[in-house]
């Protein structure tokens, strides 16, 4: 198991303290996913406040997370097989590579603790996190489930 890092600062903090957002923006956000449930970052973006790079590009900046834009990779069939459709969609993640038992995922929100120890479960793996933006994932998830 790879050491876990201490994340004590929720994304719209962080984008806060980096001048992207506001905090009656974010108090916004927060109301709307009370009301409908969702992502907080993709209500952001949703509402005009971030694009998704800057989310992307913050979570790298803060936490080291690597970035991987999806667009124009290829990801085999048997790595796509390992988590199913419906956990990728709920946790906007894809996975991305296989090497030995790290497995390497896309997520939008790596901070998503929850998704990744679920992930780890299901699939018997270590995970390695990249961000992507939802959009990517979302482009990606369609891509390579659109059988199943």
């Amino acid at each position: 198991m790879q050491p876990r890092r201490l994340v004590n600062k929720q994304l719209g903090e962080l984008l806060i303290e980096r001048n992207i957002l506001s905090q009656e923006q974010l108090a916004k956000a927060l109301m709307l996913q009370k009301e409908k449930g969702g992502l907080i970052g993709e209500i952001l973006v949703e509402l005009g406040f971030v694009r998704e790079e800057e989310i992307a590009q913050t979570l790298t900046a803060q936490y080291g997370f690597p970035y991987l834009p999806l667009a124009n990779y290829e990801i085999d069939q048997e790595i796509i097989g390992i988590i199913p459709s419906r956990v990728a969609k709920q946790y906007l993640i894809i996975p991305v590579d296989k090497i030995g038992t790290n497995l390497t995922l896309a997520m939008s929100n790596p901070l998503n603790l929850q998704a990744i120890e679920d992930v780890e479960l299901l699939s018997g793996c270590s995970i390695q996190t990249f961000v992507s933006t939802s959009s990517d994932i979302k482009k990606a998830i369609e891509k390579y489930y659109k059988d199943k």
